[in-house]
């Protein structure tokens, strides 16, 4: 079959490749010049099932609103621009802001982070794809009584979904991470590790993962832009791109933040925005008093993880709008907190500051599967785990594609649960 797959990040360029391994003539289209140059490029690197909480919670909205006026939040919106995609996408936000809502969406993307993780762990033993991985789990710290009493409580949530965590002592987490020694004797309460997550450079495996679909065979139409998709009835029938035409038997839309745009030729309206992330690379300069294990500070909304001789801070969230240009306000807690963390880590001349647009939905459960269209499926949505999800997510749309049970139940991943 013909298969079209619309984007060539670390979700789309792993589809290509599940797909083609069934014997497909795939094509990758994407505007950038290699896989994993937007969002996938310069992401927190956590292959993380334990961040499956969602955004959205009985006590956000307060919290948001606390946050509003501050330039350097960890979630930042301004509700009085002009912006009815935001305002469509915050009414069915503050829908899943209820107990209820965030424990069936929080065990709807924990079953899609853990599924991934496995098909990660069997697609490194197949093909020995390198990545600067690290499989020594992800470690939560925590600096107030408060928080560290609310980890633990979603701790036990995620423990009754199937992803058990180790509560430790401020003395266990520098035993576990002895880099942080000087944060532990400053204001460090506790934390909670997870010791079957990972991490890994997202960019670096979306191009290894691109060279093993190429071997087998798929096609990368990489400078292309994709200007509109057009159908006949019930089926997809042209991908109109700056420089051809395309008529696929099947097509993926996998454009993270930029499906919507696409969608919305066909008559589907995806309940996808781009919530922007920064994070800062800076080169390690005293190996020993850097981090080796990937680490979450759960009171700065930041993470840490090693990339080769390189220390990767991220985090933030803004909303708004397809807006990429980098905004120092929001850079500069990063390496504030990276200092304070870290002081003697990196001289942190150069900070290689970066920002990407995470495709978030209102549930933060990401929308794979079918359309109203007989030919077209979605592998979108993904928000701040798209690394985590992508291979999982892959392996699913190449088992509908080949008319497969996928191996886990898709109940609520699919666009459907939004009327």
């Amino acid at each position: 079959m013909k298969v079209v797959v619309l984007g060539a990040g670390v979700v789309g360029v792993t589809t290509a490749y599940f797909l083609a391994r069934d014997g497909h003539a795939v094509t990758v289209i994407d505007r950038q010049k290699q896989p994993g140059q937007e969002t996938s490029y310069a992401n927190g690197a956590q292959i993380s099932a334990c961040h499956a909480k969602p955004w959205a919670g009985p006590d956000t909205p307060l919290q948001a609103l606390k946050w509003m006026f501050q330039p350097d939040a960890p979630l930042l919106f301004k509700p009085w621009r002009f912006d009815p995609p935001l305002w469509s996408w915050g009414l069915k936000f503050l829908a899943n802001c209820t107990s209820r809502r965030a424990r069936i969406n929080m065990n709807r993307a924990l079953r899609v982070s853990l599924y991934s993780r496995n098909v990660l762990q069997s697609l490194r033993q197949f093909t020995n794809i390198q990545y600067d991985q690290i499989l020594q789990g992800i470690l939560h710290i925590y600096r107030t009584a408060d928080e560290f009493a609310q980890g633990r409580a979603n701790a036990a949530q995620l423990a009754d979904l199937g992803l058990p965590q180790d509560v430790l002592t401020p003395a266990d987490c520098v035993r576990i991470e002895p880099a942080l020694a000087h944060a532990a004797r400053h204001d460090l309460v506790g934390g909670l590790m997870s010791p079957s997550d990972e991490s890994g450079d997202a960019h670096k495996f979306s191009i290894e993962i691109g060279r093993l679909a190429e071997s087998l065979g798929v096609t990368f139409r990489f400078g292309e832009t994709v200007q509109r998709l057009e159908r006949t009835g019930p089926r997809l029938t042209r991908v109109v791109t700056d420089n051809t035409d395309y008529a696929p038997d099947l097509a993926v839309l996998a454009l993270g933040s930029f499906s919507p745009f696409l969608s919305r030729d066909l008559g589907i309206k995806l309940p996808v925005y781009p919530a922007k992330g920064y994070s800062i690379s800076v080169a390690i300069d005293r190996p020993e008093a850097a981090p080796t294990v990937s680490i979450t500070d759960e009171t700065r909304y930041m993470v840490f993880s090693r990339i080769g001789n390189t220390m990767r801070v991220a985090g933030t969230a803004e909303l708004a709008g397809w807006d990429t240009v980098l905004d120092p306000v929001r850079v500069a807690p990063l390496l504030e907190n990276a200092k304070s963390l870290f002081p003697d880590a990196s001289s942190y001349a150069a900070l290689n500051p970066w920002c990407g647009l995470r495709p978030a939905t209102p549930d933060s459960v990401p929308i794979i599967g079918a359309t109203p269209l007989e030919n077209l499926l979605l592998n979108t949505g993904h928000g701040t785990l798209g690394w985590t999800m992508a291979c999982g997510s892959a392996q699913i749309i190449a088992d509908l594609a080949a008319e497969r049970q996928p191996e886990i139940d898709l109940e609520g991943l699919g666009l459907d649960r939004f009327g």
